[in-house]
Formats: structure tokens, sequence, C-alpha cells
């Protein structure tokens, strides 16, 4: 078996975001490499459990945030490869900017930037209504000017947030899979998946550098059809809801979810509803060797969350 020269190097990966929330992409990408024998230095922004299971994986935990200076200095000064990974925010071109600044400053042989796949369908003439996706296409350009060595990733909506987040308690009280994504038809795909694909390319990232991925799940369909999915998984009948999107996000307001997220989920919904996110690519079979979680496996992992407690 040919062997991994990148394995066991004494210059860790740095893995942003390594506490991230939804998918858990950066925990994932962490515990994957120190499995494949790579040391791994996770930055958290706090001391927390989460921080505690990164340690326990045999991580480097520092602490740090990616608007800061300092901070980042402190997390790539040493590493030679870098996964970017943030959550969305109002900050986020700024966080790819200082980071990515700070990253060429030290010489990393390679930069994995996480982006979104909408980022696919935009250009210098042609945007979204969502300050998130442009912040995610003015970071592809700012990475392109910057001369790093950067694999750009680019998934499409997952499944940890719309199917998951925002649909366990429909499904879990009423039985429904109720979201204001209309008739057509899209290919949600796992964190997980995605936590693989970043891993192997940090893992061996010489063959991808320039490389840009888009990837989906195992198929794209219907809300129909996905419920019948999350019928099939859960045993009980499962029916899709299309809501109006004003209600929806009315009700995301109620529950405190950030303005700029709403915006951003919003136009994501109206996004789907124009059939813009019916979408298929190879790439995650191609980079990994496997085929992406389908939908009804998600649900089976994720059942317990979808189920009544009484």
């Amino acid at each position: 078996m040919e062997m991994n020269m990148n394995a066991g190097s004494d210059r860790p990966i740095l893995v942003t975001g390594a506490a991230g929330d939804i998918g858990a992409i950066g925990r994932n990408v962490t515990a994957m490499l120190i499995e494949k024998g790579n040391k791994v230095r996770a930055l958290v922004r706090r001391e927390d459990d989460r921080a505690a299971a990164l340690r326990k994986l045999g991580a480097d935990v520092v602490f740090g945030d990616l608007t800061d200076l300092a901070s980042m200095h402190r997390a790539i000064e040493g590493s030679d490869r870098v996964y970017f990974g943030m959550s969305v925010s109002p900050s986020y071109l700024e966080a790819t900017v200082n980071t990515s600044a700070v990253a060429r400053h030290h010489g990393v042989e390679a930069f994995v930037n996480m982006s979104q796949m909408t980022v696919t369908q935009m250009s210098i003439a042609e945007t979204t209504d969502s300050p998130q996706h442009k912040l995610h296409w003015l970071s592809e350009q700012a990475l392109a000017w910057s001369g790093l060595p950067v694999v750009t990733v680019r998934p499409t909506v997952f499944l940890e947030s719309f199917f998951l987040r925002l649909a366990a308690a429909g499904v879990r009280e009423r039985n429904e899979l109720a979201l204001p994504l209309g008739s057509a038809r899209t290919s949600p795909i796992s964190a997980v998946d995605v936590a693989r694909v970043v891993a192997a390319v940090l893992d061996e990232p010489k063959p991808h550098i320039g490389n840009i991925y888009n990837l989906t799940g195992a198929e794209s369909a219907d809300l129909d059809h996905y419920a019948r999915a999350f019928s099939e998984a859960l045993g009980r009948q499962i029916r899709y809801v299309d809501v109006p999107l004003s209600a929806w996000t009315n009700k995301l307001r109620e529950l405190g979810v950030p303005l700029h997220l709403i915006s951003h989920l919003a136009v994501m919904a109206k996004l789907h509803q124009e059939g813009r996110y019916d979408r298929m690519t190879g790439e995650v079979l191609r980079i990994t060797g496997n085929e992406p979680t389908t939908v009804i496996d998600f649900v089976k992992q994720h059942a317990a969350e979808f189920t009544p407690n009484n």
C-alpha cells in the first residue's frame, strides 16, 4: 500500500470552526484527519465541552477569533495546511481576508475554503439577494487574488440545516415535513460527507490545488419524495407541507434567529422554489470513494430527533 507522505507530519493541520454547530464539519474533519495519522490544531472560540471533546480526540486546541490578527498568527504559525470554515455571519468576508492574509504570510501549502454551491451561479454581473451569498462570492474573489494554494469546496444545502434543524419539530410533533421549498427538486448533502471530502483533500492536498468541488447529495428530488423517505425511515406517515415563506421567517424571528441568517435562509428557500437547487455532481464519490448519504439513511441516523417523546 502506498504511504501518504503527509501523514504523521510534525507540522499540524489547522482546522478552524472546530467546535462548529450545524453539521459539525470542523469537528468531523478533525477526527478524520487524526484517524488518518495527521496532527491537528483545532481553533475554537472558548473553553467548553466541545473543546474538551476535541482535546480527547487528540487535537491541539487553540483559542481565537477568525477576525483577530493576533489570534490567527498564533493559530497558523507552524501549520502547513489550513481548513477555513465559518458559520453564516456578517463578518464572513473580514474573517476570510484576515485568515488568508496570515496564511499567506506564513507560507501555507494548502488553504481549503468552505464556500456554497450557489456561488457557482454568481458572477461579476449576477448575484442573489442573500448578503451571505455575496460575502461568499467576494471571499472567493479575494482568495483568487491572494496567490494562496486554494481548494474551494462548494456544498449544496445541508441535510443538517433544512432537513434536521429546521424541520425536526414539525416531523416530531405533527408528522409534517414543513418547509417553504415549493415543488422543485433539491439534492441535500450530509455535512459528514462534506467533511470526508475536506479531510481527503487536506490529507493529500497537492492534486487538488486550484480546484473547485461542487458537492451534492445522493439524488435530486422534490419534497414529496423526501417525505416518503422520512416515512420509510421512521415507519410512520410523514407528509410534505409547503409552508408560506413569510410565516416561516416570522417563526424564525420569534425564535430569536439572527436577521442576517434569516435573510440568507429566506433567499435559499426562494431559490429552491425557482428550481436552482436541482443540481447533481459525482464529486463526493470521486474524491472519497464513497457514495453520499441518502436521505433515508440520514433520517435513520437521527431518528430520535424526529420521534415524539411520549
